[in-house]
């Protein structure tokens, strides 16, 4: 039995949709980093149960830290992206969590900026409060060893890709360190829209782009780079096709960054098949079905799309681009 519902919910499941394809799939990912870095802080002393955290978030590290802070009874103040939704908002005011969210902005790096920015007056104003740094701390690696060891218990020996939105870079870089460390060959490929600066894309813009969760418009430095051997940028449409053919082939029901996993996932496995292929669903679907699934009749079939291969930045590409990380040099 669980001690707390953030126990339970934080837990992945593992399905295999095709030989040597496998599905990570979570309820919401971040619980699992929320977790492990309150628990850290605990432990060390560096805040006490009763204590405010607060960090900036587009929506699912803002659950994620809400339950958390319920979980060890801490409070909790989010100052919030315009792309936080109703349901997010409602839970977070029943769970005792404070939400501000800055003004609307069409331009992610004016949101982002702007959300930095409001954190550090509030932290001026209540210098008591903790500000997690979901982007920057690494205790944000720290709940993930166990999902790694979940990975390498139930998936067959032999080499593995792991395949992922980057984000933060905790999620997949945790999971391919704490891999690596068990000794397992790990090949990491990032997915990344494009207009994110974190591996040189800021100069290819998507006007769809909905999934800004898996990219950044500031630098991030949880993302390690050198942990990665492959980079896909895939655009709205591309997402939503990879989206799209999950639910339908398998009934699996995730986000837009899982549709572009499972869109790069496939491509690699058919470039490399000596290895099992493992992709993250880090959330559902259900903040997307308006602004994305609704128009599933429109999204191109998944057999008939292919990324350009590239050997530099300059060379980046809509709807689909690819390269070995980092890039050849000129």
């Amino acid at each position: 039995m669980h001690a707390h519902i953030a126990e339970a919910v934080k837990r992945p499941d593992l399905i295999s949709l095709a030989p040597d394809l496998a599905c990570l799939r979570f309820e919401t990912m971040k619980v699992h980093s929320a977790l492990g870095a309150v628990r850290h802080l605990l432990t060390t002393g560096a805040v006490k149960p009763g204590d405010t955290l607060m960090d900036s978030s587009s929506g699912i590290y803002a659950q994620a830290l809400a339950l958390a802070c319920h979980r060890y009874g801490m409070k909790c103040h989010i100052v919030g992206s315009t792309t936080v939704d109703r349901a997010t908002r409602v839970q977070l005011e029943i769970l005792g969590a404070t939400l501000e969210q800055v003004a609307p902005s069409q331009d992610l790096r004016l949101d982002q900026e702007s959300r930095v920015r409001r954190i550090a007056e509030t932290l001026a104003a209540n210098p008591s409060y903790h500000w997690m740094r979901q982007y920057h701390d690494s205790i944000h690696y720290y709940g993930y060893r166990e999902v790694a060891d979940e990975i390498d218990e139930e998936l067959p020996a032999g080499p593995l890709a792991l395949v992922g939105g980057v984000g933060s870079g905790a999620s997949t870089g945790a999971l391919a360190c704490y891999l690596r460390e068990a000794g397992r060959d790990v090949s990491l490929i990032g997915v990344q829209p494009f207009g994110s600066v974190t591996f040189g894309a800021e100069h290819v813009a998507d006007p769809d782009m909905i999934i800004a969760g898996i990219g950044s418009a500031i630098e991030f430095r949880n993302v390690r780079h050198e942990l990665y051997d492959r980079v896909h940028w895939v655009n709205f449409d591309s997402a939503l096709s990879g989206a799209v053919a999950l639910l339908r082939t398998s009934g699996i029901f995730a986000g837009l960054s899982a549709g572009a996993a499972h869109l790069a996932a496939r491509w690699e496995q058919r470039r490399d098949d000596s290895r099992t292929y493992v992709f993250i669903a880090a959330d559902t679907g259900h903040r997307y079905v308006d602004g994305a699934y609704a128009h599933h009749e429109q999204a191109p079939d998944i057999e008939t799309l292919k990324p350009y291969e590239i050997t530099s930045l300059d060379e980046l590409h809509l709807p689909w681009s690819t390269t070995s990380w980092p890039p050849a040099a000129p």
